[in-house]
């Protein structure tokens, strides 16, 4: 999804692409788009992609949500992301290359649950990763593709929140339910979701890619994270339909999801004040905006 949408852009401001993908026989010719091979079990790459380029994007990773966490899902969703960046690494290290700076995407599951302490602060990138699945996930995840500021490349990581988008994820999963008129609250609904809208995200890749300041850790969510109630209740009046609201009690969602309804349920405050410092100007700071933007271009479309 993130791939994608960021593909359509930097080929709009004229640059040429290459997607490392399994299957080569699946892809489309498009304009400055070209394919190459990889295979992350073999350990295999196509080194010449690889030495024509000047930026890798690393995005690679089985989708978290889409099965329950078994052992074996479990293992998927770990070695896609470190075996990928571990071969990105290693085949840095052995061929020739231009390229100038690596951007990998991580994810804010780095972070645990909000503290229940009244005066604790939002999640900032210094704060150490959680010591549950996705937590640790994301620090060997980050830890695989990090040996590359040895290879005098410039890193940047973006621990990205939910991402808003009609394409996929967790927007068309909101608001699927409404088409037989209910909103669909997850348990109480008070739990925070620090969010981003696709078009932001895209952005700040492009900016990291443009700009040599950007270095190491950027939290990637928007100024003003929500709950969960907020943002299906928010997706539910833009969209212009009669609703009724429908908590999926937790006991529910456990028996549903097994151990990942403790994501759907945790609630994660996470800052983006190192970003905004970078002085990254956000296009939907608020969850309104975002959410009629993309509502409407669906409708146009």
């Amino acid at each position: 999804m993130i791939g994608k949408a960021l593909t359509k852009e930097l080929v709009r401001r004229n640059y040429d692409v290459i997607i490392l993908t399994r299957d080569k026989s699946r892809t489309k010719d498009l304009e400055k788009v070209s394919y190459a091979g990889w295979d992350i079990e073999k350990g295999l790459i196509d080194r010449n992609a690889l030495i024509q380029s000047d930026y890798i994007v690393h995005l690679a990773g089985a989708n978290v949500a889409e099965k329950r966490w078994t052992a074996k899902r479990k293992k998927e969703i770990v070695d896609s992301r470190v075996k990928s960046g571990e071969l990105i690494v290693k085949v840095l290290a052995e061929t020739p290359n231009k390229v100038k700076a690596v951007l990998s995407s991580s994810a804010i599951g780095w972070y645990g649950p909000d503290s229940k302490i009244p005066s604790r602060k939002p999640f900032m990138e210094a704060d150490p990763a959680h010591r549950d699945f996705l937590g640790s996930t994301c620090k060997q995840w980050e830890e695989a593709i990090e040996p590359v500021t040895n290879l005098d490349k410039r890193l940047v990581v973006f621990r990205t929140g939910i991402v808003l988008s009609n394409e996929g994820g967790a927007f068309v999963e909101f608001k699927k339910p409404l088409r037989f008129k209910v909103a669909t609250v997850m348990g109480s609904g008070k739990q925070v979701v620090s969010w981003i809208h696709i078009d932001d995200l895209v952005r700040l890749y492009i900016n990291a890619i443009e700009d040599e300041s950007w270095k190491g850790v950027y939290n990637a969510v928007a100024l003003h994270p929500v709950s969960n109630g907020k943002l299906v209740k928010a997706i539910a009046n833009h969209s212009g339909k009669k609703y009724f609201t429908f908590h999926v009690p937790e006991i529910a969602l456990k028996v549903a999801l097994g151990e990942m309804s403790i994501e759907v349920l945790k609630s994660a405050t996470v800052s983006n004040k190192k970003v905004e410092l970078m002085g990254f100007q956000f296009s939907f700071p608020e969850i309104d905006g975002a959410v009629k933007n993309l509502i409407s271009r669906e409708q146009e479309a």
